[in-house]
């Protein structure tokens, strides 16, 4: 079988990849067996619902049935992604999962994706993002699984490579920022490489034509000491130009990206906070209109994003939960609306009907909570809402 060694910068269980992982599972045999490798998150007490969250994203997005086992012996397709590294590798190098992951590389065979805290691990040496950037530790490195030696790149991995979630301080660099990524690139061995990975990228390896290949919605940066080079999504090289880049070569030309598509035709996916930025844009302007319906339908858009990404594992941003934090927001706001229509007026209905078809979207979709939430909140507006056998009944609160 094939082999391929995919690494993601993070997303790796959201909409943005899924055209990528569909991709690396079209070469697998028929009946091929499929790894979840839980270690980086394994002693997070919601280890279970992280595990399940994944294989459900896997069957419904993926079409592959993923089991979660401790070992990788005899498995087609291997997967890992977030938690933390160190202790990842603690744990690996102990089972002997750290020597079967490396001698999957060797023999350049099978299905083996690492993103976020996994991906971290892929070089020679590791970043303990928790130890330094949650605990205070200083910069340091630790050894890697360094799956990157059997392809000829002395390098590191940098996940979350353009993460901006800091605002007011620096977070780029998997949460290093530059100060902290200077001095430890200094501490490393001569001639190491430092690859980022931005989020919501992934580098593709064919370990048999040796094929590289950027995807997603950032790039892979190959940082030296004086020297960068950024591969957009799109790229297309191989692991021989690559390894020129990592080793500082003169004269390296890279192939211009080509179109930002992660399957034929198909753009990149937005991420949930383009996504949620839309439809909190599309709801003020709507409702400044007025047009209660279009505003309406802002709030059922955002609703359909929360469900898309409910199997994200990438929970360091919040995403989802800020999602449903607008959405309540918003339902509030309606309400609002709706108190502050006149309620003489030939325009209730027009107002009513369209906050009513939201909430029996929402009751569909078993929202139960959200869904009363509206109803109270069209309560205090002036409009009273009964469920009867036959369907809601609204009329102006006295």
């Amino acid at each position: 079988m094939p082999g391929l060694l995919v690494l993601m910068g993070s997303g790796e269980t959201s909409p943005t990849m899924v055209e990528i992982h569909r991709a690396a599972a079209r070469t697998l045999r028929a009946g091929a067996r499929a790894v979840l490798l839980d270690t980086p998150y394994a002693f997070q007490e919601n280890r279970a619902d992280i595990s399940a969250r994944a294989r459900g994203y896997f069957a419904r997005s993926v079409g592959l049935d993923v089991e979660v086992a401790p070992a990788i012996t005899g498995a087609d397709w291997v997967f890992s992604g977030p938690g933390s590294p160190t202790y990842a590798l603690d744990r690996w190098a102990g089972s002997g999962v750290a020597g079967d992951l490396r001698a999957r590389i060797r023999a350049r065979t099978g299905v083996t994706v690492l993103a976020s805290a996994a991906a971290c691990t892929a070089g020679l040496a590791t970043v303990p993002v928790y130890e330094i950037y949650k605990v205070g530790a200083e910069p340091h490195w630790r050894e890697g699984v360094d799956l990157l030696e059997p392809l000829g790149l002395r390098a590191v991995l940098i996940p979350h490579f353009d993460n901006a979630e800091g605002g007011t301080h620096d977070t780029r660099y998997c949460y290093l920022g530059e100060r902290r990524l200077s001095r430890m690139e200094r501490e490393l061995p001569p001639g190491t490489a430092v690859l980022g990975l931005d989020e919501h990228t992934a580098l593709i390896i064919d370990l048999e034509s040796e094929s590289v290949r950027v995807a997603g919605r950032g790039g892979l940066t190959v940082r030296r000491p004086g020297s960068l080079t950024v591969l957009p999504t799109g790229t297309t090289t191989d692991l021989g130009e690559l390894r020129r880049l990592a080793e500082g070569r003169a004269g390296t030309s890279v192939p211009p990206p080509r179109p930002d598509t992660t399957s034929a035709g198909a753009p990149a996916e937005v991420t949930l906070e383009e996504s949620i930025r839309s439809c909190e844009e599309l709801f003020a302007a709507a409702a400044d209109r007025p047009d209660m319906v279009a505003a309406a339908q802002a709030v059922l858009d955002l609703e359909a994003e929360i469900v898309k990404w409910a199997a994200d594992t990438e929970e360091d941003s919040g995403g989802v939960e800020q999602a449903r934090e607008l959405m309540r927001l918003l339902i509030a706001r309606l309400g609002e609306r709706a108190q502050a229509a006149d309620r003489r007026s030939e325009g209730l209905p027009a107002l009513v009907e369209p906050l009513l078809a939201l909430r029996a979207e929402l009751r569909g979709k078993g929202c139960y909570d959200v869904a009363d939430a509206l109803r109270d909140a069209m309560g205090r507006g002036g409009v009273a809402v009964e469920d009867t056998p036959d369907g809601p009944r609204w009329s102006p609160a006295s």
